[in-house]
C-alpha cells in the first residue's frame, strides 16, 4: 500500500484588508478635524476680533489678534456703556435661564416619570401628540404664544419669557426613556411594599436615579433659553428686560445706523464673547452628567 501525499492547502493572502482600513482611518480623522476646524473657527474670529478697536476691525487681518490693551479696554466699556445696561441684560439672561431651565425640569420628570411608570386613558395619545410637538419649530408658535399672553397682560414682563420655555417636549421624552431603562418596576414596588406614598417613592427612590438625565435637561433647557432671540423679541419691547441676544441685536442695529470710532462693532463682539463664556463654563462643570444621562439608561 503506498500512500499519497495530500496537496498543500495555502490560505489566500488577504491582500487589501489592511490598506483599506488604515484608509478608512485617515478618512475618518481627516473629516474629524475639518468638523473641529469648522465649529471652532467662529470662535477663534469672535476671540480675534474683541482684540480690535473699531478702526481696525475692518483694516487687520481677520484671524489673527491686534493689541490685548484693545480687549482690555473693550471689555471697560462693555461693562460701562450706556449706564451698565450690559450687565442688566446679563442678570435678565441669567434670571430667564436659571427659572426656565428648573421649571422646565420639574415638568419634564413629572411628566416622563408618568409616561413611563404609570398606565392612564390616552397615554398613548398624548405622548404622541408630545412627539409631535417636537417637530413643530419654536418661532411657529411665537406670534400665537404672544397673541395667548396678551389676554392676560403678561406681555412685555419676565413672565412672557418664562413661561413658554417650562414645556420642553425633548425633555420630556428622554426623561421617559430614561425610566423605562433604568428605573425597573420591582424598585418601586419594594419601595410601595416598605409604606412609602408615591410622592415618597419620587422622592427618595426615582430622582437619586434620574440624576444624569435630570442634568441633562436642566443643561439644555438653559441654554436653549440663554440663546433664545425670537421669542423675547416679540414679547419684549421695554430694554431694560431684554436678554443678552435681544440687547446685542439693539447694539447692532445702532452701529449700522452710526459711522465712524463711535460705532458700537466692538461692544457688539466683545459683548457676544462674554455671552458664551458662562455656556463654555456650564458644560465643562456638568459634561459627566450629560454624557452619562445620554449613556448609562441604554446600558442597563
Amino acid at each position: 500500500m503506498t500512500t499519497v501525499a495530500a496537496p498543500a492547502v495555502t490560505a489566500a493572502p488577504a491582500t487589501g484588508r489592511r490598506p483599506s482600513a488604515a484608509r478608512s482611518r485617515v478618512t475618518v480623522n481627516v473629516v474629524m478635524v475639518a468638523m473641529i476646524l469648522y465649529f471652532l473657527l467662529p470662535f477663534w474670529w469672535l476671540v480675534v476680533a474683541a482684540t480690535k478697536d473699531n478702526d481696525a476691525l475692518f483694516s487687520t487681518a481677520a484671524l489673527w489678534f491686534h493689541s490685548p490693551g484693545a480687549f482690555l479696554i473693550n471689555l471697560q466699556e462693555l461693562f460701562t456703556y450706556n449706564d451698565g445696561e450690559y450687565l442688566r441684560w446679563m442678570g435678565n439672561t441669567a434670571v430667564y435661564a436659571g427659572v426656565s431651565g428648573v421649571g422646565a425640569t420639574a415638568v419634564a420628570t413629572l411628566a416622563g416619570y408618568a409616561f413611563a411608570k404609570y398606565r392612564f386613558p390616552g397615554r398613548n395619545l398624548l405622548f404622541s401628540s408630545l412627539l409631535g410637538a417636537i417637530m413643530v419649530p419654536a418661532t411657529a408658535l411665537a406670534i400665537p404664544t404672544y397673541l395667548l399672553l396678551s389676554k392676560v397682560a403678561l406681555t412685555n414682563t419676565m413672565w412672557a419669557v418664562i413661561l413658554p420655555q417650562l414645556l420642553n417636549p425633548f425633555g420630556v421624552y428622554l426623561v421617559r426613556v430614561y425610566v423605562q431603562e433604568s428605573l425597573p418596576d420591582e424598585l418601586l414596588e419594594a419601595a410601595r411594599m416598605d409604606g412609602a406614598g408615591e410622592l415618597r417613592v419620587l422622592w427618595s427612590v426615582a430622582l437619586p436615579t434620574l440624576k444624569p438625565a435630570l442634568v441633562t435637561v436642566l443643561l439644555f433647557s438653559m441654554v436653549g433659553t440663554w440663546n433664545n432671540f425670537f421669542l423675547p423679541l416679540v414679547m419684549l419691547n421695554n430694554d431694560k428686560l431684554y436678554p443678552l441676544t435681544v440687547g446685542l441685536q439693539s447694539w447692532y442695529e445702532g452701529a449700522m445706523i452710526q459711522s465712524g470710532a463711535n460705532a458700537l462693532f466692538t461692544l457688539v463682539i466683545a459683548g457676544s464673547l462674554v455671552a458664551i463664556l458662562p455656556l463654555i463654563v456650564t458644560f465643562l462643570l456638568l459634561q459627566r452628567y450629560w454624557r452619562g444621562g445620554l449613556t448609562v439608561g441604554s446600558l442597563k
